[in-house]
């Protein structure tokens, strides 16, 4: 009698995913993000944003403050910080847009004795290589150009006001949300949604407060590296390197291209730019084994080649902000995956071989 009131999901025996079947899903979902990108990207801000405030609504409701206005205390508070953030880089891009016409003055000095040294060792004089130039700009698309980023300024404009305004509602109405998502799920597995839904916004609001702390600290030991040797514009340099390392490897190869430039046209010598790469380098090192581990270590364990792919996919499905929201996304991935037997595969491919299920 027992057994037949047990719901059936119960009575049939766990089934895993199969390979093909993940591989079908990720399809399908790939689908769903690009063409919905429109609505899918401000709204995973939103999202991420929210709970990130969640701690701090909630402590302010538990002092008595009514609910709106905990909220709006709480992004208020967060836009006062961002704008903080955006006003000092701007100080930093002004300072350095004054320099720009003695920077541009020896970047011209340093154009010739390039095409000097060409011209020399290859035999292809000025007038050969302004020809070969012209045809290579010829061929760019300026209008294409101008329009896409004209559309990406209106995009980004919009996403502005908006990104806010979801923010605030999926805070308001989270207690519905969680109801509507509990009814998603059969009853037995009510209290496993609970416990992954409060994990996964104490382990992203963590995560956050340790990235935050990573680019500040990376930020600053760049800056200070930068400032010793004695390259321009050092905090501008340092923190634009010490954002970009959420992309692994690529991050600060790209960010370091710029101030190996700027030392390089400034100084005329090539141990500046090596002393650039060098305090990268150190800083680098100290950030995958000392400060990176310090700051975040509750941090879901995920392998460098997934984070690679997904952001890799995030950048071919969203663009920049793909690459930005995927790893939040594939980490809350990772946490229902460790916590449901069918999506066993999925977490053996995400997780770095150092969790209790790989250990031999």
């Amino acid at each position: 009698m027992n057994e037949i009131l047990k719901p059936e999901n119960q009575m049939n025996p766990k089934r895993k995913l199969s390979l093909l079947e993940l591989l079908q899903y990720v399809v399908l979902i790939s689908v769903l993000l690009y063409f919905g990108k429109t609505i899918f990207i401000p709204l995973s801000f939103s999202l991420f944003i929210s709970f990130i405030l969640y701690p701090e609504c909630k402590w302010l409701e538990k002092k008595g403050i009514e609910k709106t206005v905990a909220i709006a205390i709480s992004l208020f508070g967060l836009s006062i910080l961002v704008l903080i953030v955006l006003y000092l880089l701007f100080l930093q891009i002004t300072s350095f847009t004054n320099e720009w016409h003695s920077l541009s003055t020896k970047l011209v000095q340093s154009m010739t004795q390039l095409g000097n040294y060409i011209e020399a060792q290859f035999g292809m004089n000025s007038e050969k290589q302004l020809a070969f130039i012209k045809n290579f700009t010829s061929n760019l698309e300026i209008f294409p150009l101008l329009r896409n980023a004209t559309y990406s300024l209106s995009e980004a404009a919009l996403n502005l006001i908006l990104i806010p305004i979801l923010s605030a509602l999926l805070l308001y109405h989270r207690h519905l949300l969680s109801v509507v998502l509990y009814q998603l799920f059969p009853r037995y597995k009510k209290e496993t949604i609970h416990e992954i839904l409060v994990e996964t916004i104490h382990e992203y609001f963590n995560f956050i407060k340790g990235m935050g702390l990573v680019y500040l600290i990376v930020g600053t030991l760049n800056s200070i590296g930068l400032a010793i040797i004695g390259v321009p514009h050092p905090f501008l340099f340092g923190f634009i390197a010490s954002i970009l390392t959420f992309i692994p490897y690529v991050g600060i190869i790209i960010s370091s291209l710029l101030p190996i430039t700027v030392s390089w046209v400034t100084f005329n010598s090539i141990w500046y730019p090596i002393g650039v790469i060098v305090v990268f380098t150190i800083v680098q090192i100290l950030e995958a084994y000392i400060i990176f581990p310090f700051a975040v270590g509750n941090r879901l364990k995920i392998n460098t080649l997934a984070i690679i792919i997904i952001i890799i996919i995030g950048g071919v499905l969203w663009g920049a902000a793909g690459m930005i929201v995927f790893i939040p996304f594939i980490s809350i991935v990772k946490l229902i995956a460790d916590r449901t037997e069918s999506l066993n595969i999925l977490s053996l491919l995400l997780s770095d071989g150092n969790g209790p299920k790989n250990k031999k």
